[in-house]
């Protein structure tokens, strides 16, 4: 091995930058605010790249912009596929801009510039027609099925330009990074995990951590192919009118009947907190639960209401004044012009789940959210809050949460959770700065080694 070769060899082994043919962009649009830009600007000249924006910071024009130049560079159309009910939103969002955008069902419908569709509408379209493709809240492919995620990763694996756009990831949430790197072809998720992760319980599991000793790369990594904002002073930007009050957030709790069901032999049930049990005391809960969701919910100001079965949903409707619903058995065309006439504010009250409109949907015009139901799940609790605690919103925003008093311990739990997250974020904020300051500078080992080479390394021994 020569001298030269070794230099070679230890810079392979160091964070390399990781471009794809980006380019320099154009002019970016007027609208955009100095973090969006910062963000555009990075991911053009990179050519793959994520936004992890929190919720509010304006993912959808930094998504938009980012498809129109790359539309204008490719010649090819640029593809946003968003969740279901948000292409309509994103529209929208593009008339506001001054972004000219389409949205499509099918191959033949799409045009030159930038085409939004729906993941679902992901089979009836060409991933080789376009130029470039953006994943709008892309923290949900890791809650679609394997097939789901490695279908888009095949159709879009040759894309040249990829943007992946998400609220910031959990900096624990180490496989949601892992599934961006990979979709960017940046590096595997298993990769990952082994060079930067360690996994120490007693029995294999998905629980990883961070080697101590790697956290500064690791972040410095992500920093190479990403960009994370909490505020948009995160990226050099102004942070008035995006600092919000505090939730004004009040519990409400009913009381569940412990003689009801109870097992042979018992005087009193005992809950269990399996998903199944549950779920079990939901029913026993249900309109007890419904009725007081309803009379928060009936003072004639917008108002939405979350749920989790259909038979909630069902219930709430007819105790609502002026509501609409929006479930999981309706056409996915009903259900967008159902939600959309809740933005437009010709419905006055939004039932629905948080799977199903707790993702990409804007709800500033609403201040107030009733939880008839929780779930275990608090990504899907937290999504759900800022459809209305964003920027753009007015008003303090006000929580009802409803729960019975059998389920006190799942909801102190989703209350830590929402601690820890904010803790987790503030850290990751920080990490990020500091790694995005570096990155492009840590990258490379160009450092001069004058070390003296035996004769069998240098290559020119007799």
């Amino acid at each position: 091995m020569s001298l030269q070769d070794y230099r070679q060899f230890i810079a392979a082994r160091a964070n390399a930058d990781h471009q794809y043919g980006g380019f320099v962009p154009q002019p970016i649009t007027d609208a955009a605010k100095a973090h969006q830009v910062a963000a555009i600007d990075y991911a053009l000249n990179l050519g793959r790249a994520c936004l992890f924006l929190d919720t509010g910071l304006g993912k959808s024009l930094c998504e938009l912009e980012w498809a129109r130049q790359v539309a204008e560079e490719t010649g090819k159309p640029a593809l946003v596929l968003t969740p279901l009910a948000v292409a309509g939103q994103m529209i929208r969002e593009g008339r506001k801009f001054g972004i000219d955008a389409r949205q499509i069902r099918e191959q033949s419908e799409v045009g030159q510039g930038v085409m939004v569709a729906n993941y679902e509408r992901l089979p009836s379209l060409d991933p080789e027609a376009f130029g470039g493709v953006v994943l709008d809240e892309s923290s949900i492919l890791k809650s679609f099925a394997g097939q789901t995620r490695n279908r888009l990763q095949s159709a879009f694996e040759a894309t040249p330009f990829k943007l992946a756009a998400t609220a910031t990831p959990s900096p624990n949430d180490h496989m949601e990074l892992g599934n961006h790197a990979e979709f960017m072809g940046i590096m595997r998720q298993q990769e990952m995990l082994s060079r930067w992760f360690i996994n120490d319980t007693s029995t294999a599991s998905q629980d990883w951590r961070l080697k101590g000793h790697a956290v500064e790369d690791f972040w410095s990594w992500v920093a190479s192919w990403s960009r994370c904002a909490t505020l948009p002073s995160d990226l050099g930007g102004d942070d008035t009118g995006y600092v919000l009050p505090d939730i004004d957030r009040r519990l409400h709790t009913v009381e569940a009947d412990r003689q009801a069901d109870a097992d042979q032999g018992m005087l009193f049930r005992i809950p269990e907190m399996s998903a199944t049990s549950f779920h079990k005391e939901k029913r026993l809960t249900l309109r007890e639960r419904c009725e007081l969701a309803a009379d928060l919910a009936n003072h004639g100001q917008p108002v939405t209401v979350w749920c989790e079965s259909n038979e909630e949903s069902e219930m709430l409707a007819g105790m609502i004044d002026g509501a609409v619903e929006v479930r999981g058995d309706q056409k996915a065309e009903e259900k967008e012009r159902r939600l959309l006439a809740f933005v437009d504010g010709e419905e006055r009250a939004l039932i629905t789940k948080p799977k199903l409109a707790g993702f990409g949907m804007n709800f500033q015009h609403c201040a107030h959210a009733v939880f008839a139901s929780i779930s275990f799940s608090y990504e899907q609790h937290y999504q759900a809050v800022r459809r209305s605690h964003r920027f753009g919103q007015t008003e303090r925003v006000r929580n009802d949460i409803v729960i019975a008093d059998t389920e006190s311990v799942i909801w102190q739990a989703i209350h830590g959770k929402a601690e820890k997250h904010e803790e987790m974020k503030r850290r990751m904020s920080e990490a990020m700065r500091r790694a995005q300051s570096h990155a492009g500078t840590r990258v490379k080992y160009d450092r001069p080694l004058d070390l003296a080479f035996p004769d069998w390394i240098r290559g020119d021994a007799a």
